[in-house]
């Protein structure tokens, strides 16, 4: 296990591209657009959008910067979504770095205590190998914390239905800008039942 999470870890960091260090301060003025969706300070109210507070900086850039190629490419690259990408298009470089870097800066806030996650978290902690599903710790971690320098996003503590939706998206195909395709591969294998279980276990752990 530690091996492959290594092996992953390496892969994605030579396919990851460099990004620049953004401002936390000077961000902080330029979020007021993002609370209505995000929360001010990244804690989003609302399950369908993410938490962004605490996310790595670079999982973040690496995102917006995505939203922003797929409206100018017409969704030929890039990560397509109508709302963040008219929210992205105009945006520079240093935006996106500062922007990041003030959401990264902030805390996550908890999600309430929820039963019944024993099939989460059995599935997230080992796979299931007979299936050929990878463990979400593999690249995650235990506690959900992911690896910035790696690419893999911080996913404890996500609101439960944002889980849902993207694991969904990378099961279907209409999200497509993992890396190496690590979360294609892994969600095909999924059922609905497995997400389920899933999103509902993540949301309960956290650093």
């Amino acid at each position: 296990m530690k091996k492959l999470a290594l092996a992953l870890s390496v892969v994605a960091t030579m396919s990851s591209p460099a990004m620049a260090e953004g401002n936390a301060e000077v961000g902080k003025t330029k979020v007021i657009v993002c609370s209505a969706c995000h929360g001010v300070d990244g804690n989003s109210m609302i399950d369908m959008y993410p938490k962004i507070a605490g996310q790595h900086p670079a999982y973040l850039e690496k995102q917006l910067t995505e939203f922003r190629a797929a409206m100018q490419t017409g969704g030929k690259e890039g990560r397509m979504d109508p709302i963040m990408g008219g929210m992205a298009m105009g945006l520079s470089d240093t935006d996106i770095a500062d922007i990041s870097a003030f959401f990264a800066s902030q805390t996550q806030s908890a999600n309430p205590a929820v039963e019944g996650t024993e099939a989460g978290e059995k599935l997230y902690q080992g796979g299931d190998a007979a299936r050929g599903i990878t463990s979400c710790i593999a690249c995650h971690g235990p506690d959900g914390s992911g690896a910035g320098a790696a690419g893999f996003p911080m996913i404890g503590g996500q609101h439960a239905n944002y889980i849902k939706i993207q694991l969904t998206k990378f099961r279907d195909g209409t999200r497509n800008n993992d890396l190496n395709g690590m979360m294609q591969d892994v969600a095909k294998k999924l059922s609905d039942a497995d997400i389920e279980a899933l999103s509902k276990y993540i949301s309960t752990i956290k650093k």
